[in-house]
C-alpha cells in the first residue's frame, strides 16, 4: 500500500511512518518543516496528485490544547481549513482511503451519564482546539456524504510515549522528576491533579490507525482509546514510585489550564469490533520508558 502521512515529522507522525514502513507500506510524508503547509491548498493538491497514494493519514494539526487559547484563529485555520484542503485534494485524486484524526476533546463538556464515551455522545467542545477538531471531523463526514470520498474518522484519546515533547503532561512531569533526581531536589511543581484521562501508548494508537484504514467503514467514526481512566494524581503517583528518591508535588497555578474537562474516558467497542485491536503496552511500561528517556536527556 502506498500511504501519504500529513504531519509526518510530529510525535505521532514519526511513530506512524515507522509502523507503516515496518508493515511493508511505501510512505510519503509531508509536514510543516518540509512543506507544503496544509493551509497551502494548491501545494497539498500538487503533492497528492503527484504521488497518488492509496491511503492518506491526516495527522497534521496544532495539538496542544492549552496553547489554543492564545491563538484560536491560527488553530482553527490549521486544524479545520487545513483538513478541508487535504480532503479536497484527496477527492480530486480519487484516494481510496482517508483517515482523519480527531480528538476526544471534541466531546468537551461531558456529563457523568455519558461515560464511558461512545461515538454517539454529543459533541460539546470547551476549548478552541476542541471546536477546531469538531469542524475537521464534520468536514470529513461531509466529504463522505457529499462527494463519496472514503473517509474514516477517529477521535483519539490521550496518548503518550517516550518521544512525546515535554509540553504535554506526562513527559513534562517525567522531565521534572528526572531533573529533581539529578539535582537532589525533593519537590516539583504540578498543575491540577483531579482530571481523569484515558491514556494509550502511541505505538498502540498507530496500529489502530492502520487497521482502521484496512478494515474501517468509510463514513464511520471510531474512538481510539484504552477504555480505562486514570487521574493526573494516579499518573503522578506511578511516576513518583519510580523516582530514585522521595519527591513531593507542589501545586503550581501557572500549570493549570483556564478550562479543564474533568473526565474523558472512552468506549472502544466499535474499534475492537471492526479491527480486533486491543492495546498491548501498559501504562506502567509507558511511564517507565518516558521517565528513562528524560533521565538520559537531563543527564545530558
Amino acid at each position: 500500500m502506498k500511504a501519504l502521512v500529513t504531519g509526518a515529522g510530529g510525535f505521532v507522525g514519526t511513530t506512524l511512518v515507522a509502523h507503516l514502513q515496518a508493515e511493508g507500506d511505501e510512505v510519503v510524508g509531508i509536514d510543516h518543516a518540509s512543506g507544503p503547509d496544509i493551509t497551502d491548498a494548491a501545494g497539498v493538491r500538487d503533492v497528492v496528485e503527484r504521488h497518488r497514494p492509496d491511503a492518506v493519514y491526516h495527522l497534521a494539526a496544532v495539538t496542544h490544547i492549552g496553547a489554543s487559547w492564545d491563538a484560536p484563529l491560527d488553530v482553527f485555520r490549521i486544524n479545520a481549513e487545513g483538513t478541508l484542503n487535504v480532503l479536497s485534494a484527496c477527492t480530486a485524486a480519487g484516494v481510496d482511503r482517508v483517515l482523519v484524526v480527531g480528538s476526544a476533546d471534541e466531546y468537551g463538556a461531558v456529563r457523568p451519564e455519558d461515560l464511558p464515551l461512545s461515538e454517539d455522545a454529543p459533541l460539546r467542545p470547551l476549548t478552541p482546539y476542541g471546536a477546531s477538531k469538531v469542524a475537521a471531523d464534520y468536514l470529513g463526514l461531509q466529504a463522505f456524504l457529499g462527494t463519496g470520498l472514503p473517509v474514516i474518522r477517529v477521535r483519539a484519546f490521550n496518548h503518550s510515549g517516550r518521544t512525546q515533547p515535554d509540553r504535554f503532561m506526562i513527559p513534562g512531569l517525567a522531565r521534572r522528576i528526572a531533573a529533581a533526581e539529578r539535582d537532589g531536589r525533593k519537590e516539583i511543581p504540578i498543575g491540577s491533579l483531579e482530571p481523569v484521562r484515558d491514556f494509550t501508548n502511541v505505538e498502540d494508537v498507530v496500529v489502530a490507525y492502520r487497521l482502521l484504514v484496512e478494515r474501517g467503514e468509510p463514513g464511520e467514526v471510531y474512538n481510539v482509546c484504552s477504555g480505562v481512566g486514570h487521574s493526573v494524581a494516579d499518573v503522578a503517583d506511578l511516576l513518583l514510585a519510580m523516582a530514585r528518591h522521595a519527591i513531593e508535588l507542589v501545586p503550581d497555578p501557572s500549570l493549570i489550564r483556564p478550562v479543564e474537562v474533568p473526565r474523558l474516558v472512552g468506549d472502544n467497542a466499535r474499534l475492537r469490533q471492526a479491527t480486533g485491536w486491543a492495546p498491548a503496552i501498559t501504562l506502567e511500561d509507558t511511564l517507565a520508558a518516558i521517565l528513562d528517556r528524560w533521565r538520559a536527556e537531563e543527564a545530558g
